[in-house]
C-alpha cells in the first residue's frame, strides 16, 4: 500500500470548494478546519463532551460550525449537504445504529451527493498497541458490513481504496491521550494496564530520527453516492 497522509487523501479525493459538508464524529475539529480552509462550508457533529470542547475552542477558519449530535440522528435538514464524512467514526457508532447512521447520511444528502467513509483497518502495530484497551475487530467489521449494505439506503458504492497513514506521537502520554480522547471510558483501562501499555508502546512504536515515535496505520476509504431518495 502507498503511504499517504489522511488529510492529503481527503483533500485530493473530494472537491471541497463551495461544498456543504457534514463531518460526523468530528472529534477535536481538526478535519472541520482543514476542509474549511479548502473552501467548504462544514458542519461538525460530535457527541463526546471532551472532544466537543476541543473542537469549539479551535480558531474559526471560515464557514464552519460545531454542534452536539450523533450519527444516527443528524441535526441537519433533508437534502442539505453535498458531502457527508465519517472519518474514523462509523465504527464508534454502536453497531445497532450503524445502518441508521448511513440512512441519516442519505437523508441529509442531495441526490448525487457523496459519503466519504475512512476507517482504520484492524491490524498492524498501532492496532496491536491499543488492543488491550479496546479490541475493535468486531465493530470495524460491522462498520464494513453496514457500508456494503449502503444500497438499502439509496447509496451506491463507487470506489474503495487502501493506503498507509503515518501516525506520529511525541511520547507515551500523547499516545494515551489520543486513545482516551475518543472514548473517556478507556481511561480506567489505561490505569489498570499501565505497565503493559507502556511495554507495548515501547515495543511497537518506531523511534523517529527527528524525535517522537511513529506507527504505520493501514486505512480504507469507501466512497458512496446517493442515487435515489
Amino acid at each position: 500500500m502507498d503511504k499517504r497522509r489522511n488529510s492529503d487523501v481527503i483533500v485530493e479525493t473530494l472537491a471541497l470548494e463551495g461544498k456543504r459538508v457534514i463531518d460526523v464524529g468530528c472529534g477535536d475539529g481538526a478535519l472541520v478546519r482543514l476542509m474549511a480552509r479548502f473552501g467548504a462550508q462544514v458542519l461538525g457533529v460530535e457527541c463526546s463532551p471532551r472532544q466537543l470542547a476541543k473542537a469549539r475552542s479551535g480558531k474559526v477558519i471560515g464557514s464552519e460550525e460545531i454542534v452536539e449530535g450523533v450519527g444516527q440522528s443528524l441535526p441537519a435538514p433533508d437534502a442539505s449537504a453535498d458531502v457527508v464524512v465519517f472519518f474514523n467514526s462509523l465504527h464508534h457508532i454502536p453497531i445497532e445504529y450503524q445502518a441508521r447512521a448511513l440512512s441519516e447520511a442519505a437523508r441529509v444528502l442531495k441526490t448525487g451527493g457523496t459519503v466519504y467513509i475512512s476507517e482504520p483497518l484492524p491490524y498492524g502495530a498501532f492496532f496491536e498497541a491499543v488492543r488491550p484497551i479496546d479490541d475493535e475487530t468486531w465493530v470495524r467489521g460491522a462498520a464494513l458490513a453496514a457500508i456494503k449494505a449502503g444500497w438499502l439506503h439509496g447509496l451506491d458504492e463507487i470506489s474503495e481504496f487502501t493506503y498507509i497513514h503515518p501516525l506520529v506521537m511525541n511520547d507515551y502520554e500523547a499516545f494515551r491521550e489520543r486513545i482516551v480522547s475518543a472514548n473517556s471510558e478507556r481511561e480506567q483501562r489505561f490505569t489498570q494496564l499501565d505497565a503493559e501499555m507502556r511495554q507495548r508502546f515501547a515495543g511497537l512504536a518506531t523511534p523517529l530520527a527527528d524525535g517522537g515515535f511513529g506507527f504505520e496505520q493501514p486505512m480504507r476509504v469507501n466512497l458512496l453516492r446517493k442515487v435515489r431518495e
